[in-house]
């Protein structure tokens, strides 16, 4: 079965043959957690660096942002028997898509995005085991549960992570 994430959401799975995808990661990151024993992973789609900028959008929507979406993530994943130390995590996005060549990229969405993220992973003990962050074009990710492999699509080109 094939799991769709939305922006600001998050999904996963411990059934082998499900799919979880997230279409359009621009300056929002997306990351893949999976634990290759229990067979069990999960897709997050988050789009600003930190709660702080709406504490009540927060609460509501908690994967909307890198410090409150991260952490409920990894607590979901280890109450469906998920270990950290076998968690293989692979982050894609983080782009500007909105500057042309010329332009600035005045808010820095993406970049603060990924700053956020390693600095919480970083304060977690967490590493990125694989990414695919920055550049100018959106991306879609895919991660697949029974194997646990993570490939994205880029203007149609298709990409192991």
């Amino acid at each position: 079965m094939k799991h769709i994430v939305g922006v600001a959401d998050m999904k996963m799975s411990s059934k082998p043959g499900d799919v979880i995808v997230t279409h359009a990661l621009g300056s929002c990151l997306g990351i893949t957690i999976h634990d290759h024993i229990t067979k069990v992973g999960g897709l997050i789609h988050v789009m600003m660096p930190f709660s702080r900028l709406n504490p009540e959008k927060a609460k509501n929507c908690p994967f909307m942002f890198v410090d409150t979406g991260i952490p409920a993530f990894f607590e979901n994943i280890y109450r469906v028997g998920g270990v950290k130390s076998r968690l293989i995590v692979k982050v894609a996005g983080g782009a500007n898509v909105q500057v042309h060549k010329n332009d600035d990229d005045r808010f820095a969405i993406g970049k603060r995005n990924f700053v956020a993220l390693k600095k919480l992973f970083w304060q977690n003990g967490v590493l990125i085991d694989a990414k695919d962050i920055g550049g100018n074009v959106p991306r879609t990710m895919y991660l697949e549960i029974g194997s646990g492999r993570v490939w994205l699509t880029t203007a149609g080109v298709r990409k192991d992570l």
